[in-house]
């Protein structure tokens, strides 16, 4: 019997979708600014319900925050960083890791960003 109950936990595991995975903690950062310059920091998410959360970065000497939401391996954050606006729109890879592109309001191009879970 207790392997028929092990069984079926483990299938309800497996089943669960992506979208409840947790994605909550603390992050290394390393990232590209528009020029291609590096940049490296740390982020931390907090879940403030199952598919949103916040999100504060600390890079390169500053700090942002903003909100975030997920929907299956798409997570993106919309985020201040003094008086600038951006956006950034991550994939979120098997490894928990998330993978990104990231612009601020007004100004053209993009940057690059990975998160690694700590």
């Amino acid at each position: 019997m207790r392997i028929f109950m092990l069984s079926l936990a483990m299938l309800g595991v497996a089943a669960m979708p992506a979208a409840a995975q947790s994605i909550g903690g603390t992050y290394t950062v390393a990232g590209t600014n528009f020029d291609g310059s590096k940049y490296g920091g740390e982020a931390t998410i907090t879940l403030t319900s199952d598919t949103t959360c916040t999100i504060h970065w600390e890079t390169g000497g500053s700090t942002s925050d903003g909100i975030c939401m997920r929907n299956d391996n798409a997570f993106s954050a919309g985020y201040a960083m003094g008086k600038e606006i951006g956006l950034v729109v991550y994939k979120i890879e098997k490894d928990g890791s998330l993978h990104g592109l990231w612009t601020i309001a007004g100004q053209n191009g993009n940057g690059t960003e990975v998160l690694t879970p700590k």
